[in-house]
């Protein structure tokens, strides 16, 4: 296949091409020439969009399909496709199924769904048995078997000395440990934020401390162990300060925020709207703030679209009987885009490397894994822009900047009509 894109303005800070507009050619998925002019020959497939941007391929650190055990819910071949024309080209998948992939062999089937598939999915093995928190899981097996890191989704480790152990014991093969950062004693049946909102509302808060008490924590227990620690989707202004000092220090810590959590505050929740009953919660415009700032300067390494469908029976209900959790691969890009600048935005969707993932800059002699995108195109989030199984989403009906046109990756052109 050999494949031309025409007027392309380039986005990847190391390439030499950064932030200029050439022709770019690929051929057997690897990029074979860059020019100011190309000439279309009459065997490619010439694609030209209306202000047309390239980046690195993007990679999402946290989404959810249903597959398996709640495929009611999503897919993994509807997840794939929802996320290649929403412009990602990995994704890391959450332990987020039934049953459980705590073993090597839930990997490899997992992973055998989405075997040469334009969008790489690299699914993250539980750090304990059943993800019940009390016993380590086979994380050796599990990673010799393709596992990218080690995470009970959206669980906190409550028990300190499983996470020392955890530690301790991937540093053996590189391994990578996720900690859910919250301390859930402290608020032990809240939905919200704790804040005025809640009060107002009548709803059991979850404080910011409960967020920060297990982050510093986490923090201790890693300069005492060593080892990888990533921290995914913090959500207040002291979870920034105290991973920036962790950073200082020496620390491998790594984290990520919601696109969520950077766009939308718990104001949004007067209107009892389920879509927006979310973990971590949304918080308050000074939290937003302090990560923006966190994002901006590199405390934050990373933006998750925290893609997590769950079906309308689950949503539909009384607030305090609604599951957790929002689609966000469609509006990604577009809701970051209205939170930070253009290359900080880029950056943030391009960091695959603190996951060990090898990635290729848009240089000729480069595999081709390449996201297309159009960054100044304002429009607004609405149910016919879905692709996902389920329509959960919180930032419905929210007006963003940019959209993705798709992807090419592993010698495929995935694109919108």
């Amino acid at each position: 296949m050999t494949i031309l894109l025409k007027s392309a303005t380039i986005v990847d800070s190391e390439s030499k091409y950064h932030l200029k507009k050439c022709d770019i050619l690929i051929e057997k998925g690897i990029i074979s020439k860059i020019a100011a002019t190309i000439t279309a020959q009459k065997n490619m497939q010439v694609i030209n969009r209306d202000n047309l941007h390239v980046s690195r391929g993007w990679f999402d650190s946290g989404v959810c399909f249903g597959e398996p055990g709640f495929e009611e819910r999503e897919n993994i071949e509807n997840g794939l496709k929802t996320a290649a024309l929403s412009g990602f080209t990995t994704l890391a998948l959450n332990t987020n199924t039934y049953p459980v992939p705590d073993n090597k062999g839930a990997i490899r089937f997992i992973k055998s769904i989405a075997h040469n598939h334009g969008v790489r999915l690299l699914p993250n093995g539980c750090l304990s048995q059943r993800a019940e928190g009390e016993a380590l899981a086979e994380l050796f097996d599990m990673q010799g078997e393709g596992a990218l890191s080690f995470y009970d989704y959206k669980k906190p480790i409550a028990n300190p000395n499983l996470l020392k152990i955890a530690l301790q014991y991937t540093q053996s093969f590189n391994g990578l440990v996720q900690s859910y950062p919250c301390e859930r004693d402290i608020a032990p049946k809240g939905m919200v934020n704790e804040h005025l909102s809640a009060t107002l509302l009548g709803l059991k808060g979850i404080p910011s401390l409960a967020e920060s008490l297990q982050v510093a924590r986490d923090l201790y227990i890693l300069e005492y162990t060593g080892g990888r620690l990533h921290i995914p989707t913090i959500s207040t202004k002291e979870s920034v300060e105290l991973i920036k000092q962790g950073k200082k220090k020496g620390l491998q810590v790594t984290c990520s925020v919601s696109i969520n959590n950077l766009t939308l505050t718990d104001k949004v929740l007067e209107s009892f709207d389920t879509n927006h009953k979310l973990l971590p919660p949304l918080r308050t415009l000074q939290d937003i703030k302090a990560l923006k700032k966190g994002l901006k300067e590199g405390t934050i390494d990373m933006v998750t679209s925290d893609h997590n469908p769950i079906d309308i029976e689950h949503k539909k209900i009384e607030f305090d009987h609604a599951k957790y959790g929002s689609i966000g691969l469609e509006s990604c890009f577009g809701a970051l885009q209205k939170a930070t600048d253009l290359e900080t935005a880029i950056q943030a969707l391009t960091k695959q490397a603190v996951f060990n993932i090898s990635q290729s800059s848009i240089t000729q002699g480069e595999k081709a894994c390449i996201t297309l995108f159009d960054p100044s195109v304002e429009w607004v989030f609405e149910k016919e822009h879905i692709i996902s199984t389920s329509k959960n989403a919180a930032l419905l009906s929210q007006p963003l900047t940019g959209k993705a046109y798709g992807i090419i990756n592993n010698n495929q052109v995935l694109l919108h009509e």
